[in-house]
């Protein structure tokens, strides 16, 4: 018989192992969707854009079955176009800014797409209650030392990083009646900062609000980064508890090509955030406050409208391509196997018959232009930006939109660079303001913006093949114009925001080398 102290051992074992096996439920976790329409609006660029997209990360389309309105901001967005800027450093000018009420007025009213997604219901009115905000890949090339303390000074660092995010958690604090979604920035494929990436990122989800002492149930993490690191990782609602499971690899695993995630890494993103933004938002809908009442008072002439804002104003036209090519020629760096072509194409315009087709096949570490000159200098300065539609039926383009400032005999090269990362069937409206240009660094005062749009010489579009491969593809221009917003007055801009970046473009485009300067050469010596 065996004596009573060994039964109680063994019992005791066995609940232990019982207790140890079970899942740390957690209660309080509602992973259902709202039982009625909730505006939500995602600050992004690129790899945000892909995400949404139906078809390729389908976010849009399963936000809207689970009853959320989806608007969203990309490249040229809002006041100051400050969609333009979404680097992590950039967050302090979003929310902790001399003109944050100016952004985040525009932001909560915001109600346009600028993805391809699906939305199954009519906009329920109101202002758009959740926040999502997402830096791109080069975020992650984060330097210094993974247990680095914030640290005002810098600009990708650990040290900055953690900084910009301890300062804006103040705005979060006076806004409780918004729920602020941070998504971490995708990891790279390049290990070099990986290691940071993880440490900084672990941070955001774990230590961040507990640092900070911050009680407010209005902010939370998806840490998009760790679910795009390995096919085990995961960030995700599973048997009662949230799981953030770090499989040990720091860098993407789920690669397009280049540094976006692919189709299969962009759903695997949306399968797992969704039901955990169900359960952030059931848990701040529970103690949130009412919104503040908007008063309802006749809009004066001045008034800035608080829904949607009004639309653009149209200055003048630059050319529709209705009259032929006007002057649009091609340059290329003839030393290599690039080839372009810009021609009229009838039948492709989206809003009259014909468009500016460009072809273009760029040898690795190359260059090539499509671009149009004026004869005399053009004054521009009654319009804030440069408007355009464009079409691609190719994911992942990249480009450079030009301006030629200076004079006929001096010509000045400033660029804009953009991109397309998703094929639609139709044309996309693109837009770009003054300040968005920068000029060229193998020129005088490189990264100095564009500031004289009564001195127009030309206008251009650019195409470089970074690294060892080839660019090659086509594009459609059509309805290039200058315009203005009255809703926003960019007189009040500030002097120097800080930094305007290339958040999702930096690691796939090249400097024009020495395009620019050859193309003055050549343009000047052969026409003026």
């Amino acid at each position: 018989m065996k004596h009573p102290f060994w039964n109680i051992f063994l019992f005791t074992i066995l609940m232990l192992t019982l207790v140890a096996a079970a899942p740390s439920y957690q209660p309080g976790l509602d992973p259902s969707p709202p039982a009625q329409p909730v505006k939500l609006i995602f600050i992004h660029h690129s790899t945000g854009e892909n995400w949404l997209t139906d078809g390729y990360g389908d976010l849009g389309v399963t936000l809207a079955e689970n009853n959320y309105f989806v608007s969203d901001t990309n490249y040229g967005w809002g006041p100051d176009s400050i969609g333009d800027r979404t680097d992590i450093p950039n967050w302090l000018e979003w929310f902790a800014g001399d003109q944050t009420p100016r952004y985040m007025e525009a932001l909560v009213n915001e109600s346009g797409q600028n993805s391809g997604y699906t939305r199954l219901f009519d906009d329920p009115g109101g202002e758009n209650v959740i926040i999502m905000f997402k830096s791109c890949f080069p975020n992650s090339a984060l330097e210094g030392s993974p247990d680095d303390p914030p640290d005002p000074d810098g600009w990708l660092t650990v040290g900055h990083a953690k900084y910009v995010y301890n300062e804006i958690l103040r705005y979060f604090e006076a806004h409780p009646d918004k729920l602020f979604i941070v998504i971490t920035a995708p990891p790279l494929s390049d290990s070099t900062y990986a290691g940071n990436a993880r440490a900084f990122n672990n941070w955001l989800v774990n230590d961040w609000l507990a640092e900070n002492n911050y009680t407010l149930p209005n902010v939370a993490v998806f840490d998009f980064y760790n679910v795009l690191t390995a096919r085990n990782a995961h960030h995700w609602y599973q048997d009662g508890q949230i799981e953030h499971l770090d499989a040990g690899s720091n860098t993407l695993a789920y690669p397009s090509g280049d540094d976006h995630p692919s189709e299969a890494g962009s759903r695997k993103a949306t399968e797992e955030f969704v039901p955990l933004l169900n359960i952030f938002y059931n848990r701040w809908a529970g103690t949130a406050p009412a919104s503040p009442p908007t008063e309802q008072e006749p809009a004066q002439e001045t008034d800035i409208p608080n829904s949607v804002p009004l639309p653009p104003e149209f200055v003048q036209s630059v050319d529709d391509f209705e009259s032929g090519d006007a002057g649009w020629e091609a340059y290329w760096d003839a030393a290599t196997g690039t080839s372009i072509t810009c021609a009229i194409e009838p039948g492709s315009g989206n809003q009259g018959s014909s468009a500016l087709r460009i072809d273009f096949s760029v040898a690795a570490g190359s260059w090539a232009n499509c671009s149009l000159f004026f004869e005399e200098p053009q004054d521009w300065s009654a319009g804030e930006r440069i408007a355009y539609d464009l079409h691609v039926e190719q994911a992942g383009l990249t480009y450079n939109e030009i301006l030629y400032g200076g004079t006929l005999e001096n010509v000045q090269m400033y660029t804009h660079p953009t991109g397309i990362y998703t094929p639609y069937e139709g044309y996309i409206a693109y837009v770009a303001l003054w300040k968005d240009f920068l000029r060229v660094e193998w020129e005088e005062n490189p990264g100095s913006p564009f500031e004289e749009p009564g001195q127009v010489v030309g206008v251009g579009f650019g195409f470089n093949a970074s690294g060892d491969s080839p660019y090659t593809g086509a594009v459609w221009i059509d309805n290039v114009h200058l315009e203005k917003s009255p809703s926003y007055d960019n007189a009040d801009e500030p002097e120097d925001s800080p930094g305007n970046g290339l958040p999702c473009l930096g690691s796939m485009l090249a400097p024009l080398a020495l395009a620019g300067l050859a193309l003055s050469r050549r343009k000047i010596a052969g026409k003026w």
